[in-house]
């Protein structure tokens, strides 16, 4: 069956520098196997396809899969779906809000400005990692104990543990052993030199998912950030770089406001047509 399909750069305003997400869209009919095919045969770190809504507040469903399996939540393919959803002529219910459906409930999507936001969905686990958690990362970073200045379970569906370092050389620098790694999914941090027009630099690391390295990741950030300012750690209002290690120039809009944390970014078409699936 002829079915309509974007594929489209999420976290990036300049076409190939962000995370190339796959769309399908009118995915009724198409069984978990065929998804899990096409998901592997992309090989993007993500596929989404569109469905129509089982909860009636919701503007459209979005089943998430990487070429390792399905994920309840993802923040990319939450953005990028929704460029495409609107592309395709999606008309949401709110103005200027779309309710997306996925495996954690109702995410909400707003434009914010020129670019999409979600609002982070609530974390399913917090609080400091295990002491044998973080002497597995620490090995399978090639990092000393004392590099790891602090960590914490930022799970908000995926899975996504983090550890913050004190220098972002040492995150830019990292060549992780990813069968160490295994089934993490593990995000490092640090913050930026001053001179940067970013605050954060952040890395996704999912070998479990069939991929080493996620590009950019909006999950994770969304997980980083709720740790972070939360903590103190980090302002209401700040711009993360991720991407860099991989020829990428991701970036990734946090802002709080009130109890909400929306993670945004820009989306840009990059090919529009037609799967037969």
């Amino acid at each position: 069956m002829i079915r309509r399909f974007h594929q489209l750069d999420v976290f990036t305003a300049t076409p190939l520098k962000g995370n190339p997400l796959a769309v399908v869209h009118d995915a009724q009919g198409l069984d978990d196997a065929t998804m899990a095919a096409f998901a592997r045969w992309t090989n993007l770190s993500e596929t989404t396809f569109l469905l129509p809504p089982e909860d009636p507040g919701a503007d459209y469903r979005v089943r998430i899969f990487t070429p390792g399996g399905e994920l309840p939540f993802a923040g990319h393919p939450t953005l990028g779906s929704c460029a495409a959803w609107l592309a395709a002529g999606g008309q949401p219910r709110s103005a200027g809000l779309v309710m997306q459906e996925c495996g954690v409930g109702l995410v909400r999507v707003r434009r914010d400005g020129a670019r999409l936001a979600f609002a982070a969905p609530p974390l399913r686990r917090k609080g400091p990692l295990e002491s044998d958690l973080v002497d597995r990362i620490v090995a399978g970073l090639g990092l000393s104990a004392g590099d790891i200045l602090n960590h914490q379970w930022v799970d908000n569906g995926p899975g996504w543990c983090a550890v913050m370092l004190g220098s972002v050389e040492q995150v830019r620098a990292l060549r992780p052993d990813f069968g160490a790694l295994r089934d993490l999914k593990l995000g490092v941090v640090a913050p930026c030199e001053l001179d940067e027009d970013t605050a954060f630099e952040v890395r996704a690391f999912v070998p479990g998912l069939g991929i080493n390295e996620d590009p950019v990741t909006g999950s994770l950030n969304a997980g980083i950030a709720q740790w972070l300012i939360d903590a103190g750690l980090a302002p209401y209002h700040y711009v993360v770089s991720q991407g860099s290690a991989l020829g990428r120039e991701g970036r990734v809009h946090v802002d709080r406001q009130g109890g909400d944390i929306w993670v945004g970014g820009d989306v840009v078409v990059c090919i529009e047509g037609e799967v037969d699936l």
